[in-house]
C-alpha cells in the first residue's frame, strides 16, 4: 500500500525548520563528532604511546559495544517511568566527566572500564532520545527526521579522521578527549532549552515485578506486531551484514583489486555517501511503498551490492557495490526506525526503542566476531556471494509474510 500523503509533508530541508527537532539534531551532531574524535584519540593512545596489541584495541570496541547490546531494553523500562530531558541532561554531563578520566590512564584495561561506564550511560541516552524525537517531532515529519539524524552519524564519520588526525598531530591525544567532553556540555546546554511533554503514565510502585512486566510488555508488543517484528529483523540482518562486511574490505581490496590504502578509503567513503543518498531519496520512496516494502528493497539492494563485490574484481564496480550497500542500510535503518516510534504506544517508546537498539547492536557484535572465521571457511568472494543469495532468499521470504497484511497503521500516526 502507498504511503499516504501526509509522510511527505516534510522533507530534509524543512524539517529542520522545526526549532525542537533541530536542537536536538545539533545537538546529537556535535556530540558524535566529539565522540569519533575521541575514539581515534584513544585509538592513536593505544597503538602509539602504550604499544598496544590488536586484541587490545578491539576489546575497547567491545567494552564500549556489550553494554549497549546487554542494557538498552533494560534501560528502555527505566526511561518510560523517567523524565526524559533530565536523563539526556544527566548522561550528558556524566559522559562529559568520564571522557576527562581518560586523560589519567595509563593502560588499556583502564580504557576498556571507562568506555564500558560510558556505554553504559548511553544505553540509558539512546531511548530518551528516541522518545524526545517522538515527543517533540509532528508524526509526518518522523521519516525525514530519522533520515537527518542517521545522516548526521555518517557525515561525522566521513569529515572526522581528517578533524582527529590533524587533532593529534598538532596537539596530541588528550585535544581529543577536551573537545569530545565540551561535546557533551554543548548539547546539555542546548537540550535545556527544549519543552518535552510526554502523555502521562499511571503512577504505581515501582518493584523489580512491575520492571520485569514493563520489559515483557514491551517485547511482547514488538513480537505480536507483524510489522514491527519484521522490520526490527531486518535491521538486525542489515547491520550484521554491514558489520561483517566491515572488517573484510580493506582485505578484499589488497588480495581481489591488488590495491591500497587510498582505494580502500574511496571505498569506505561510497558507504557514507549512499547512506546519506539514500536518505535523501527516502521521503519520494516512502509516497510510493509502504515501509515494509522500503524495507524489503532495501534487504534487496543490500544482496545486489554484496553480489557485486563478489563477482567483480574491478575499482569501479566495487566503488558501486559499496554505494548500494550504504544506500541499502539507509532504506533498512531510517523505516524501521520511524515505524517503531509512529506505531509504539507512547507509554512504551523507550522500551520500543531499547530493544531496537539492542538488536542493532547484537547484529553488529555478532558480525564483527563471525566475520573473520566466515571469511576463513568460505573465502571473502564466496562469502559475499552467500550473503547476496541470503539476502535475495531472506527477501522473498519477508515479501510472502507479509503479502496481504494490513500496513495502513505504518504509514500514519499511533
Amino acid at each position: 500500500m502507498a504511503a499516504s500523503a501526509t509522510t511527505s509533508a516534510f522533507t530534509q530541508k524543512t524539517i529542520l525548520k522545526h526549532r525542537p527537532f533541530r536542537i536536538l539534531w545539533m545537538a546529537q551532531f556535535v556530540s558524535i563528532f566529539g565522540d569519533f574524535l575521541a575514539l581515534f584519540g584513544v585509538i592513536s593512545l593505544i597503538t602509539f604511546k602504550l604499544h598496544g596489541t590488536a586484541v587490545q584495541v578491539t576489546s575497547v570496541t567491545i567494552a564500549y559495544v556489550l553494554p549497549l547490546a546487554v542494557l538498552s531494553p533494560i534501560a528502555g523500562v527505566f526511561v518510560d517511568h523517567w523524565n526524559v530531558k533530565r536523563v539526556m541532561i544527566v548522561s550528558d554531563v556524566v559522559r562529559a566527566v568520564l571522557i576527562l578520566l581518560l586523560l589519567f590512564v595509563t593502560d588499556v584495561w583502564q580504557i576498556c572500564t571507562i568506555f564500558f561506564a560510558i556505554s553504559t550511560v548511553s544505553a540509558f541516552f539512546g531511548p530518551a532520545q528516541s522518545v524526545t524525537v517522538r515527543t517533540v517531532v509532528p508524526t509526518e515529519g518522523l521519516l525525514a527526521a530519522n533520515g537527518l539524524m542517521t545522516n548526521a552519524f555518517f557525515v561525522v564519520r566521513l569529515v572526522s579522521p581528517f578533524a582527529a588526525g590533524t587533532l593529534i598531530a598538532t596537539l596530541g591525544e588528550k585535544a581529543c578527549f577536551y573537545v569530545d567532553t565540551a561535546s557533551f556540555i554543548f548539547p546539555a546546554l542546548m537540550i535545556l532549552s527544549l519543552t518535552v511533554v510526554r502523555p502521562p503514565r499511571a503512577q504505581g510502585e515501582k518493584t523489580l515485578a512491575s520492571l520485569t512486566a514493563d520489559f515483557l510488555e514491551g517485547n511482547k508488543f514488538i513480537f505480536t506486531h507483524s510489522g514491527l517484528s519484521f522490520v526490527f529483523l531486518a535491521m538486525a540482518v542489515a547491520t550484521f551484514v554491514m558489520s561483517s562486511f566491515s572488517p573484510l574490505i580493506s582485505i578484499y581490496i589488497r588480495d581481489m583489486l591488488h590495491a591500497g590504502p587510498f582505494v580502500f578509503g574511496l571505498c569506505s567513503s561510497m558507504v557514507g555517501i549512499g547512506l546519506i543518498v539514500g536518505g535523501q531519496l527516502l521521503p519520494r520512496v516512502n509516497r510510493a511503498l509502504s515501509r515494509t516494502n522500503v524495507v524489503l528493497s532495501g534487504l534487496f539492494i543490500l544482496g545486489l551490492g554484496a553480489a557485486g563485490l563478489g563477482a567483480f574484481r574491478f575499482l569501479a564496480m566495487a566503488a558501486a557495490s559499496m554505494f548500494l550497500i550504504g544506500l541499502a542500510i539507509s532504506f533498512v535503518l531510517i523505516p524501521a526506525q520511524t515505524m517503531s516510534q509512529q506505531e509504539t504506544p507512547p507509554s512504551m517508546v523507550a522500551r520500543v526503542s531499547g530493544s531496537f537498539m539492542s538488536l542493532m547492536w547484537i547484529g553488529q557484535v555478532l558480525g564483527l566476531v563471525l566475520s573473520g572465521f566466515l571469511a576463513q571457511k568460505l573465502g571473502i568472494r564466496q562469502l559475499f556471494l552467500t550473503s547476496a543469495g541470503a539476502m535475495v532468499v531472506i527477501t522473498a521470504a519477508g515479501y510472502l509474510m507479509m503479502r496481504g497484511k494490513n500496513q495502513t497503521s505504518v504509514q500514519t500516526a499511533a
